[in-house]
């Protein structure tokens, strides 16, 4: 079967088992969970999941794919296979309502084309039911990106932390897929916390916070939230005295509890 369709869709295609293996015992998948599974290709890591006993839904956006996966896993019980762009399969809540998952927990896993990171993350993080855990390969900059702490953080890390606690499984060498990519991947899992009462406002407060904070990376933060929020200097001033943070501080060396607090102290002023 050929496949023409690899290099508009971002497809690659793992061919090391033992990287298989470790995302399997990563997952700490039981048979009675859920598993999301985003990009399954050829079915190597389907395959895998399967034998957990865990019920898949796998979503694929390559029609010739899907037709070979249905043939390749044909009779399995618990699995669902689905021709869809998971980005609309998420946005619809397809997954959440016609698949029951609202009461009970599921886990997302998946080997992801890297310009989709940014956006999957942001649709399952802000989803109301998250997921316990999502576990994915990506691009292994972009997997660095995620975990920087300060003074290298950055606005994936701070979207990404402040939901979630990420961690490094193993990176994988491109040598390890079919086609080689021009870079190399790493294999992150990404735990969601445990539900926090925070407000709709205080989430709207925090992101856009830390969008105008980021908005120039090399000013001072103080004067990119003077000029991207309107906030008056005075009072951005005496929000970094009560958290005991520089005048000169830039937004990459805050932490994300700093973020955290410096949002709460600045949502009423926020215009």
């Amino acid at each position: 079967m050929s496949f023409n369709k690899q290099k508009k869709l971002g497809q690659v295609f793992l061919n090391n088992n033992n990287v298989i293996q470790r995302i399997i015992k990563a997952s700490e998948i039981k048979s009675s969970d859920k598993i999301l599974e985003i990009g399954p290709g050829k079915g190597v890591l389907t395959e895998a999941l399967l034998k957990t006993g865990a019920n898949v839904i796998t979503i694929e956006k390559d029609p010739e794919l899907v037709k070979f996966l249905k043939d390749f896993l044909k009779e399995r019980q618990n699995l669902k296979i689905i021709h869809a762009d998971i980005r609309d399969f998420l946005k619809t809540n397809q997954f959440f309502t016609q698949y029951s998952v609202s009461n009970i927990q599921y886990k997302v896993i998946g080997n992801i084309p890297y310009y989709l990171t940014s956006h999957l993350l942001r649709l399952l993080l802000e989803n109301p039911i998250k997921p316990s855990l999502i576990l994915l390969m990506i691009q292994k900059e972009v997997a660095e990106r995620v975990m920087a702490q300060p003074p290298k953080m950055n606005l994936l890390s701070a979207s990404v932390q402040f939901y979630a606690k990420p961690e490094i499984i193993c990176h994988v060498p491109r040598t390890d897929f079919y086609p080689e990519p021009k870079v190399d991947s790493t294999v992150i899992k990404i735990t969601p916390y445990p539900l926090i009462a925070r407000s709709e406002a205080t989430q709207q407060s925090f992101f856009k916070i830390i969008k105008a904070g980021f908005k120039q990376p090399r000013k001072l933060l103080i004067n990119n939230l003077y000029n991207n929020l309107k906030i008056e200097k005075e009072t951005i001033k005496d929000a970094f005295k009560k958290l005991n943070l520089p005048l000169k501080t830039r937004a990459q060396n805050l932490s994300i509890k700093q973020w955290v607090s410096l949002s709460l102290l600045l949502t009423e002023s926020i215009v």
